[in-house]
């Protein structure tokens, strides 16, 4: 059984930082690209970061370039999330991907940010 579990959100204040993390099980991690995407309320689903398997290559989408790190972990099954300098427009449910033709999901994060 394909699993994305992520964890690691919580509220913050601004300026704060989190690490996210999303825990795979159920398929061969390294052989999947692996994204994070946010969704804030009312609004569309919105790629944040991709890696691809090996972690060779890595983009950002441009609202959070400077600010966001993804990494993973192949041995741990792990990718994760390092945010920093969070601000109350960060406010959104993290979504673990993974994908390589076929896709999955995980239930999301909540991350909320606010003084």
């Amino acid at each position: 059984q394909v699993q994305l579990v992520e964890s690691g959100g919580g509220l913050v204040q601004p300026g704060g930082s989190l690490r996210l993390s999303c825990v795979a099980s159920g398929f061969t991690f390294s052989t999947y690209a692996m994204s994070w995407y946010r969704q804030a309320p009312g609004k569309e689903r919105e790629l944040v970061a991709t890696i691809t398997r090996t972690g060779y290559t890595i983009t950002y989408g441009d609202s959070v370039k400077g600010r966001f790190t993804i990494s993973r972990d192949n041995a741990e099954n792990t990718v994760y999330l390092q945010i920093n300098n969070l601000k109350p427009e960060d406010t959104a449910v993290y979504y673990c991907n993974a994908n390589n033709g076929a896709a999955y999901w995980g239930k999301g994060t909540l991350v909320t940010v606010s003084s």
